[in-house]
């Protein structure tokens, strides 16, 4: 199969697309054919070797985490899914090796969920890492409540952009921080768009004066460090970006693959709660690319990475 790897950390030019091993369909586990799958910053995190020290690196690596695509063929023991099925997938290993970037991936079910049938291929590939990410930290680390006010950090991204719309479906009022060019974009999300940079505590003071409830930080550093004095008394801090968040008493979230999470994902997206702004698109022999492009930052949703089937090609 084609596909993308890379045998050392490193730059985008470590990224080789070529022909790969085809995957061996474990127990547990569905044959993908791989539509489309976006790209996260933890990619290229991986991929220069950030994340060596928690997650070992079986070389080649396949990068990429999120996917969509069609069910190839189930295991013989598989019956939550058949072939034919449309899925999405937050298809993490604790290791790297065996990602995304490919025509193919062997998905554990426990990764998968049906994608929703009113989103494209490159749409629902970007909903499973970030949304994932934004469903987890404001249910589960945040449990945030109606009726609350919740700052979300880089309220345009991937991730803030989701959070926006599942904070605001649960009740609670969202400040979403923000570029200005962005800020029609946090309204049309359901937030209220407040400017980074010098001053946004004052200005986040402003519409809140007596301090917010949640704090979603994605950012990490002197941001998470402000956002902890913008709490009000009880106020809860969560952090994706930064561990420190556990010297200032809020929790530090990791992602975790989680089948009913996705599939009440997937839910909010068929009811038209939760929407994926794909930002771009490259085909699979330009994933170096889109690394790059990710890699700059201030994107506004998500960046993606699209599988064109070669005809008659021999199905694995």
């Amino acid at each position: 199969m084609k596909g993308i790897s890379y045998s050392r950390y490193g730059g985008p030019e470590v990224l080789e697309y070529g022909e790969l091993d085809e995957p061996k369909l474990g127990p547990d586990q569905v044959l993908v054919e791989v539509r489309a799958a976006a790209v996260n910053p933890v990619d290229w995190k991986c991929r220069e070797g950030h994340l060596d020290p928690v997650l070992d690196a079986v070389f080649p690596v396949i990068p990429g985490w999120d996917v969509s695509g069609v069910v190839v063929r189930p295991a013989a023991s598989v019956t939550e899914f058949r072939a034919g099925d449309e899925v999405i997938g937050y298809v993490r290993e604790d290791f790297l090796s065996r990602g995304t970037f490919a025509e193919y991936v062997a998905a554990p079910v426990r990764t998968l969920a049906r994608k929703p049938r009113n989103l494209s291929f490159e749409e629902a590939a970007g909903l499973p890492l970030a949304g994932l990410t934004a469903y987890q930290v404001l249910v589960k680390a945040l449990d945030v409540k109606r009726g609350e006010t919740v700052l979300v950090h880089a309220a345009a991204g991937g991730v803030g952009s989701l959070a926006v719309q599942i904070a605001a479906h649960l009740g609670a009022r969202v400040i979403g921080t923000a570029g200005e060019a962005n800020h029609d974009h946090v309204r049309a999300l359901g937030g209220e768009p407040v400017a980074y940079g010098e001053g946004m505590a004052e200005r986040v003071r402003g519409l809140a004066p007596q301090g917010v409830d949640a704090v979603f930080d994605t950012i990490g550093g002197d941001t998470l460090r402000v956002s902890a004095e913008l709490l009000a008394p009880g106020g809860r801090l969560a952090s994706i970006a930064d561990p420190q968040v556990l010297d200032l008493g809020g929790r530090y979230a990791f992602v975790r693959p989680d089948a009913e999470d996705l599939g009440r994902l997937a839910e909010l997206a068929e009811q038209g709660v939760v929407t994926v702004h794909v930002a771009a698109t490259f085909p699979l022999e330009r994933t170096a690319d889109a690394h790059r492009l990710n890699q700059e930052g201030h994107t506004r949703g998500k960046i993606v990475v699209t599988v064109d089937r070669e005809t008659g090609r021999d199905t694995p």
